[in-house]
């Protein structure tokens, strides 16, 4: 699924599924489909990401509702092998048959009879045992091929890993940026130890009411411009970087212009040095304690 020339992360091997290695920067689709762009745009942007190498494509059932799907469906036209497909379910159609229903209204908008990796979008009020019966169902069906969960922290994932089936868990997609550490006080240890991979959302800092510029931030300028790096290369290496000596964060920004794109798929090859490093900790320090965990 990815060049070994660029970095990686393992998704682990599961009872139905074999190990398999993501690109560490995918594409994102919030926002897409709600004719903030001309959505030839958004189409061709995520078609050019796959000839870059960014081949997982992220979205969600509550994207422009659904009108995100259906942008990844045109994309992927024709080419729907050369994708890792990631969709997102509502925790309220997240039910033991509710689920089954939503799914396949999501795999109609994409166009395919599976997705690669299917995610409870939120914890919400149906107990997590029936979604994974859902899901176990929709793998039974050969509708996705594995599972995950978004916006769970640490108590949260680790009551999913106790329950049947809960330690297939693929993924849990939160948001994660240079200006949002949070999640490695508890949260990130905790996946490490789970050897469960991250998924950060919003890496650049650039969606929702808790928007940052971190672009324009003085210290981000001046570390990338000493790399000869443009600020969004900066914030994605800086996501994606090892940690411990293992990378297990796939960052998902989401672009349309061209020129973002290639700016993304660059930081695939951006490896920051321990100064960087250290200016950029001594700026945007790490946490100290547990902190809530950032959603948008």
């Amino acid at each position: 699924m990815t060049d070994h020339r660029i970095p990686h992360v393992t998704l682990p091997a599961t009872a139905h599924e074999s190990a398999l290695e993501l690109p560490a920067i995918g594409q994102g689709t919030w926002y897409m489909g709600e004719n903030l762009s001309p959505r030839r745009d958004e189409v061709r942007a995520l078609q050019h990401g796959l000839e870059l190498g960014l081949t997982l494509i992220d979205t969600a059932e509550m994207y422009a509702d659904g009108g995100a799907e259906e942008v990844v469906g045109e994309a992927l036209a024709g080419r729907r092998d050369q994708a890792f497909l990631v969709s997102k379910v509502y925790p309220w159609n997240a039910g033991r048959d509710s689920a089954i229903a939503a799914c396949e209204r999501s795999l109609k908008r994409l166009g395919t009879d599976h997705l690669d990796l299917y995610l409870l979008h939120w914890p919400g009020n149906i107990p997590l045992k029936e979604t994974l019966e859902a899901f176990e169902r929709l793998r039974e069906q050969g509708k996705i091929r594995r599972f995950g969960v978004s916006n769970f922290d640490a108590d949260e994932l680790e009551t999913l890993h106790a329950l049947p089936d809960g330690n297939a868990c693929a993924v849990n997609q939160v948001l994660y940026h240079l200006g949002s550490r949070g999640i490695e006080y508890a949260l990130r240890p905790l996946m490490q130890r789970l050897g469960m991979p991250l998924m950060a959302y919003c890496p650049l800092a650039q969606a929702g009411k808790l928007r940052q510029d971190l672009f324009g931030h003085p210290v981000v300028r001046e570390v990338a411009d000493g790399l000869g790096i443009t600020p969004a290369q900066l914030l994605l290496a800086w996501a994606i970087r090892p940690v411990a000596g293992r990378r297990n964060v796939i960052a998902i920004p989401k672009a349309v212009q061209p020129q973002h794109i290639e700016q993304n798929a660059g930081a695939l090859t951006v490896e920051l040095d321990d100064a960087s490093l250290a200016r950029l900790d001594e700026t945007f320090p790490a946490p100290d304690h547990k902190e809530p965990l950032d959603i948008i």
